[in-house]
């Protein structure tokens, strides 16, 4: 063997790409920012998903198992958990005790929640107090244009839908800062103080109501406002979930257009692609599943989180549907399943290169990325795929031609993170994390690769195939 046959080298992947490939790199990036743009909370997200999902020919598991149906390879049905988790699956050939090839992503993403009793009027000024979700620094959070999305629940059990600060029309809002001539103090604190979770209040209103004998004349308004465009009143805010965002479409970035700015890649860059890869399947040998979670930012909590049992149950009623329920395929069905955790990774960034060590971090433009353990000093916390597992990913990878590399989050002592991966692991099936690496991960605006996204989309339908 030659030399350098012998030297691992990862090349970037625009080099391989011919014209028509390249056009395919700039069409599913389009698509993407159209989906991004769009679909900015776990709400959206689960509601396109089945939306496209139900064109290509997937059906409801809930109505499957009412009418008492039985499912058939080649069939595809997917399980909707309270609007916010969905598993979709296309029924393969082989038995399902076999196991299950598994993409699992994450669809919420950091951002400001508002709190259940959140309009206030201060100083003639209308303004909604907040509570951050997920790992933010929050002063990146300020002197933004901001968007309002989510729902209002009326007691009735009605739900009206709000999107605020989206259309080019729409007023948005926004946390205020500090003006640089008073900032002396600010500016002498650590950045976890510079602005504390208790000022990320959002202005939404200055004018008042024409009746100046009453009470909070700009908070009631607002009030007015919103009753006359959706029908809610103060005390429906106790039953709403409503996000605040950045405002605005994901974009191109640079100046050759070679990158997507968005809010949210972490972690919908991997779920659209995800998503994307299990379209493509049409027949299996094993069951191919798609697995889009919600909570995952704040510990996979609740019954939308991954530690829910929720995908247990939607597997659990597939095996009944296609040949029968007992709990031992269901044990059998998950230990022998494997799983890609599509979650995103750091890329070097050469501002900031103290944090990453650069033989074993992620680049932009070098492909899929997989971090054969996460966690935080020590591997706390982490998935360690095993070596073997490890072997078979990479030969699946080259055997397509996907360019990929590995990386660590940082350096051993710097920091770390953490993803889904663990959960699923603990059905002892085989998992490994892997996708996209990022720029600017959890700030307002993130960055990414169009070559990455194209790599792992292509990274995950291998898997679907060969796994």
């Amino acid at each position: 063997m030659k030399k350098e046959e012998l030297t691992m080298k990862k090349e970037l992947a625009w080099d391989k790409y011919d014209e028509k490939e390249l056009k395919d790199v700039f069409a599913l990036s389009d698509r993407y920012k159209a989906f991004m743009s769009q679909c900015k909370t776990e709400r959206e997200c689960v509601s396109e998903f089945i939306k496209r999902a139900e064109e290509k020919g997937f059906k409801d598991l809930d109505k499957i198992v009412e009418k008492g149906e039985s499912l058939r390879p080649g069939d595809k049905v997917y399980a909707n958990n309270m609007g916010k988790t969905l598993a979709m699956f296309v029924i393969g050939k082989e038995s399902l005790e076999k196991g299950l090839k598994i993409l699992g992503a994450h669809v919420d993403s950091p951002r400001l929640d508002l709190k259940q009793n959140p309009l206030y009027e201060d100083t003639d000024l209308a303004m909604m107090e907040t509570h951050y979700y997920g790992g933010i620094k929050k002063y990146q959070w300020v002197t933004l244009p901001l968007a309002i999305h989510g729902v209002f629940v009326k007691k009735d059990g009605t739900s009206v839908n709000v999107v605020i600060g989206e259309d080019e029309n729409d007023p948005v809002v926004g946390v205020s800062d500090l003006l640089i001539h008073l900032s002396a103090d600010q500016l002498d604190k650590k950045g976890a103080k510079v602005v504390e979770g208790e000022d990320l209040n959002i202005l939404v209103g200055s004018m008042p109501i024409k009746d100046k004998e009453a009470k909070e004349r700009v908070k009631n308004n607002i009030l007015v406002l919103l009753n006359e465009k959706y029908g809610i009143k103060e005390e429906d805010f106790v039953s709403a979930e409503l996000e605040i965002i950045p405002a605005g479409k994901a974009r191109d970035c640079g100046l050759d257009r070679s990158m997507v700015m968005a809010y949210g890649h972490d972690d919908k860059v991997c779920a659209y692609t995800s998503f994307e890869a299990l379209m493509q399947i049409e027949e299996t040998d094993k069951t191919c599943v798609g697995l889009f979670v919600d909570k995952e930012e704040i510990g996979s909590v609740g019954a939308t989180g991954m530690q829910s049992r929720f995908f247990e149950n939607a597997v659990a009623e597939v095996i009944d549907r296609v040949e029968g329920y007992n709990d031992l395929k269901l044990r059998r069905c998950l230990t022998n399943s494997k799983m890609l955790s599509s979650d995103v990774s750091a890329a070097f960034d050469p501002n900031y290169p103290s944090v990453m060590e650069k033989r074993n971090c992620a680049y932009f433009g070098k492909g899929i990325v997989f971090n054969k353990y996460t966690g935080a000093r020590g591997k706390g916390g982490c998935n360690d795929a095993n070596a073997e597992y490890m072997a078979e990913i990479r030969a699946i990878m080259d055997k397509h031609n996907v360019s990929w590399q590995t990386a660590e989050l940082g350096k051993v002592d710097q920091g770390g993170g953490g993803t889904i991966a663990y959960i699923l692991a603990q059905y002892d099936m085989e998992v490994i994390d892997c996708g996209v690496a990022l720029h600017n991960m959890h700030a307002p605006w993130e960055v990414a690769s169009k070559a990455d996204i194209y790599e792992t989309m292509r990274g995950y339908h291998a898997f679907l195939l060969e796994a």
